[in-house]
């Protein structure tokens, strides 16, 4: 495993072409050539919580290996209609080398879901989500985020992928933020987003950021430059949940895990998973 390193769970890896490397050559668990999919399916979404002026979409990619789920979200209506059916009984092999990111991202996902799941064993702490509103669950998901953040009131925290609820959330705290999603547009506050987050990256003591960002390929650059600068980066994910504790202590600090099913499909109660330092309520 070079340049990985042995925490007291799992090793953690300095690249991501490094950790996609090491699943391939079997060093994680079975030869991902002799593990195959056995189910693949997206998930749509369309939301505006009540009270909310504004809504937003989803599409989650999703494949089922033995009792594991990985997922990777992309922008609504770019994945091609035969990614599903490409994906059904293929090998993880194959779909690390798949022509789709997202592919090769969820497969990577399902995999280390399947030899690593979220457990005290691997490092992994969970928060209960209680059931609730979609507006309740999605406000619940973003204090177990945002908490994971050490920052003084009047920090500045770049948060890539819009969320309004973690928006709201930094607010009540007292810190400031430069919204960043490729879609641009404005927040519920009128705040302008950026499209750029690495340009904005500079200007900010550190940064939240969506596991979405493995599924656009935007990821690898602000992991280098919260190791680089020392800054904070926690991830939020639902995108790469199996995949982004294996940075911890390589650019990224603390991770919000958050495997399907989502917060956002039922009203029930959930579970994210933290990983990193323990936040000051010590979970």
């Amino acid at each position: 495993m070079t340049g990985a390193t042995r925490t007291a769970a799992v090793s953690t890896y300095t690249t991501y072409d490094e950790l996609v490397a090491c699943v391939r050559a079997g060093e994680l668990g079975p030869d991902p050539a002799s593990e195959r999919i056995a189910v693949a399916f997206t998930t749509r979404q369309a939301v505006r919580h009540a009270g909310r002026g504004t809504g937003y979409r989803n599409e989650v990619l999703s494949l089922r290996l033995a009792g594991a789920v990985g997922s990777c979200a992309v922008e609504p209506g770019a994945l091609p209609d035969g990614a599903v059916e490409d994906c059904v009984g293929a090998d993880v092999a194959r779909l690390l080398e798949h022509p789709l990111l997202p592919v090769r991202v969820a497969a990577l996902d399902a995999y280390l879901m399947h030899v690593t799941p979220h457990t005290q064993e691997n490092g992994a702490r969970p928060v209960p989500l209680p059931a609730g509103t979609s507006l309740e669950k999605s406000r619940d998901r973003a204090n177990a985020v945002v908490e994971l953040l050490d920052l003084p009131p009047g920090a500045t925290v770049l948060v890539v992928d819009v969320v309004n609820s973690l928006l709201e959330e930094l607010r009540s705290r007292g810190l400031s933020y430069v919204p960043c999603d490729l879609k641009g547009g404005l927040t519920e506050w009128d705040d302008a987003v950026a499209t750029d987050a690495l340009a904005e990256a500079g200007r900010c003591d550190a940064l939240l950021v969506s596991g979405m960002t493995l599924g656009n390929g935007t990821f690898e650059p602000l992991r280098q430059h919260a190791s680089a600068y020392g800054k904070q980066l926690v991830m939020f994910a639902q995108t790469g949940s199996a995949v982004l504790p294996r940075f911890l202590g390589h650019g990224v600090s603390a991770v919000c895990a958050e495997p399907y099913p989502f917060f956002w499909l039922d009203g029930g109660l959930g579970t994210v998973h933290r990983y990193g330092p323990r936040p000051k309520d010590g979970r």
